[in-house]
């Protein structure tokens, strides 16, 4: 802009002088035309206009100026201003970019991990300097940095617990680490999402041959704590039993047996007319029993 102003003040002159030595009014008004766009253009080469959520990074012959907030910022006519962002940018860590990590076994699976970083506006200077560009902050600083803490993170932890049991202190992990290594630099990290973990299909052999001894060990122990407990039940009766018989036999007398004897004979001889039996296991005198008396 600042060279069109310029442009217009020589087309102003000629104009003018034209119009002097030939006497033509109409050169005349064209060469005021002239002055007065060359002021405006130069009035506002002077000026560089900030939007919302963006910061501006003057440069002058080479001199990094002090950041611009949004709105009207009055500028040498030879600086160039570089904006950027101050909004949320989302680096998504997926498909062709997902990060390959390996555990603390040696084990391979694959991260995917949304970063949301934006920049800080007092800060954009520093950034200005390492990146230059609102993309080469992406590619040259949150990139390379955030793949790298994932992978020194998922190092410290077994395959079992990056898959599945540490999975959040694993992103809390991320996140505060990410953080600590931007933000000096100027860049505000919002949240990290630790989205997926995937195992390598190696990986996930092993992890299914695991699954399948711990399931045939528990069988087994299963097996083994139900056949402990059907002996000790067995053990249990056979003890009862064994007292009951030694009850039994400490209290069966040959008087008692006979007496027993003799019952049972009364009952079946209420049945039938007589019985003549034996008592007292064959020894001693028969029994005759009368079914028909009392």
């Amino acid at each position: 802009m600042f060279v069109l102003a310029v442009l217009l003040v020589i087309a102003a002159a000629v104009l003018f002088f034209i119009a002097r030595s030939g006497g033509n009014s109409r050169l005349r008004v064209g060469a005021l035309g002239a002055l007065i766009a060359s002021v405006f253009a130069a009035i506002v080469s002077c000026v560089h206009i900030v939007s919302a959520y963006e910061v501006g990074v003057p440069v002058t012959f080479g001199k990094v100026g002090s950041p611009m907030s949004p709105g009207m910022n009055v500028i040498s006519p030879f600086t160039n201003v570089t904006t950027f962002s101050t909004r949320p940018v989302d680096l998504n860590l997926s498909d062709k970019d997902v990060v390959e990590v390996r555990s603390s076994q040696g084990g391979v699976m694959y991260a995917e991990v949304t970063v949301k970083w934006s920049v800080t506006p007092a800060k954009a200077v520093e950034l200005y300097r390492p990146a230059g560009s609102e993309s080469a902050i992406q590619q040259r600083l949150v990139f390379p940095d955030s793949r790298e803490i994932v992978r020194n993170v998922f190092a410290r932890y077994t395959s079992e617990e990056g898959y599945t049991s540490a999975r959040e202190k694993i992103n809390a992990e991320i996140a505060d680490l990410i953080k600590e290594r931007l933000a000096p630099r100027g860049i505000n990290v919002t949240t990290v999402n630790l989205r997926n973990v995937r195992p390598s299909d190696k990986l996930q052999d092993q992890i299914d041959r695991k699954i399948q001894q711990e399931q045939a060990t528990e069988r087994a122990q299963e097996a083994a704590r139900t056949a402990k407990a059907e002996a000790e039940r067995r053990r249990i009766e056979a003890e009862g039993i064994a007292r009951a018989n030694k009850i039994l036999n400490e209290s069966l007398s040959d008087k008692v047996l006979a007496n027993q004897c003799i019952d049972a004979f009364k009952e079946a001889a209420a049945k039938n007319p007589v019985y003549a039996v034996p008592c007292g296991g064959g020894s001693g005198n028969p029994l005759i029993v009368d079914g028909t008396k009392d």
